[in-house]
């Protein structure tokens, strides 16, 4: 199997219209990145597009990224400030609940709901996604960058704009409320 640094360089060489190798990048991350978009804005119907507008973005950046970076952890930091930026453009919008009985009757708003069943997503899965959909931006997001995307605190700090302190004290509280949660969670169940 082709590592990542041999795939950038062909990627970076191909002739125009040649996506071979960027294409094996965006199979070999794709699932991380999808399910972290999910994670990061919680947002399950967005996350797909997020994806998608993230690998464009690295497609079109690719000439720029250093011969030592790490492929994985470059398209992570893409990845974190798209996702930031979605959300921080989502802030003090409203969203209507198309599960409400009032929203229900418009017929505009029926949709489908066939993409959370064609993922399959596991009961498990499911149970995480719901306590980390209930944390708030402040814990949720650092928790994810932290343990999902393995960022450093250093990194988690930069990207949120806040103090190192803040990021450590954040991530550790995030922690301590995702156990409780899922605890009482797994108490109801």
């Amino acid at each position: 199997m082709e590592n990542d640094k041999k795939l950038v360089e062909q990627a970076k060489n191909a002739p125009s219209g040649d996506m071979r190798a960027f294409d094996k990048l965006v199979e070999r991350h794709q699932g991380q990145i999808l399910a972290n978009c999910r994670y990061l804005t919680g947002s399950a119907d967005d996350a797909q597009d997020l994806a998608q507008e993230v690998f464009v973005k690295a497609f079109f950046a690719l000439p720029k990224l250093d011969r030592v970076a790490a492929f994985a952890s470059w398209i992570k930091r893409i990845k974190v400030n798209h996702c930031l930026n979605f959300i921080r453009k989502r802030k003090g919008k409203t969203f209507v609940d198309v599960q409400d009985p009032v929203t229900e009757t418009e017929p505009e708003l029926r949709v489908p709901a066939s993409a959370e069943r064609e993922v399959g997503a596991k009961d498990e899965q499911a149970r995480i996604r719901e306590v980390l959909d209930e944390l708030p931006d402040t814990l949720r997001l650092p928790l994810i960058m932290r343990d999902l995307d393995g960022m450093t605190y250093h990194e988690i700090a930069e990207a949120l704009k806040v103090g190192l302190s803040a990021v450590k004290m954040r991530i550790k509280r995030g922690r301590e409320e995702f156990r409780r949660l899922y605890d009482r969670e797994a108490g109801d169940g």
